[in-house]
C-alpha cells in the first residue's frame, strides 16, 4: 500500500437480534443501535461464550471493535434501582462513580464541575455497605435499594 493512501475501514457481517447486517469496524454504539433499529428504552448486548453475562453496549460515541459474524441482542436494561436524595433511578452498571451520583442529583454538574458535593451512601453491598465518595474517589459497587445522600458543599 502506498504510504499516501489511507487504510479503508473494514466491513464485515454481524448479527443483531438474529438478523444479518454489514457494518464497518471500528464503529460506535450509536451506529449499532441505528443499524439494528433498537427500540427506545432498550439496551444492546454483545453475546459472549460461556457462563458469563453479556456486556452492554452504550448508545453513544464510544468506539466498538467488531468481529466477523459477531452476535448482539437487544433487551430491557438490566440493573438495579438506586435512590439519590429520595429519587429512584434505574442503574444498569455494576458500579457508580462520584460524578455519576452527583449528575443524577444535579444534571448541570458536568457543566459546573467547580461546585463540590458531599456524597454519603448506605445499604450498599458487602464490599462497601456504607461510606463517603469524593471527587477522584474510586467508583463503588451498587446493589438494589442503595441510598445516596448528596449535598452541595460550595465551590472548589
Amino acid at each position: 500500500m502506498n504510504t499516501n493512501e489511507q487504510k479503508k475501514p473494514h466491513e464485515l457481517r454481524i448479527h443483531i437480534d438474529q438478523q444479518p447486517y454489514h457494518s464497518q469496524t471500528p464503529t460506535t454504539g450509536e451506529a449499532l443501535f441505528k443499524l439494528g433499529k433498537v427500540e427506545a428504552g432498550m439496551r444492546l448486548y454483545r453475546e459472549v461464550l460461556g457462563d458469563r453475562e453479556d456486556p452492554g453496549i452504550e448508545n453513544g460515541p464510544e468506539v466498538v471493535q467488531l468481529k466477523e459474524d459477531e452476535h448482539f441482542h437487544s433487551g430491557k436494561p438490566r440493573g438495579v434501582t438506586i435512590i439519590v436524595e429520595g429519587t429512584r433511578h434505574p442503574w444498569d452498571k455494576p458500579v457508580i462513580s462520584y460524578v455519576e451520583v452527583v449528575t443524577l442529583f444535579d444534571q448541570t454538574y458536568p457543566q459546573h464541575p467547580e461546585t463540590t458535593y458531599s456524597v454519603k451512601y448506605r445499604n450498599g453491598p458487602s464490599q462497601n455497605p456504607e461510606g463517603i465518595m469524593s471527587s477522584g474517589s474510586k467508583p463503588v459497587k451498587v446493589k438494589e435499594g442503595m441510598i445516596f445522600n448528596v449535598s452541595r458543599t460550595g465551590e472548589s
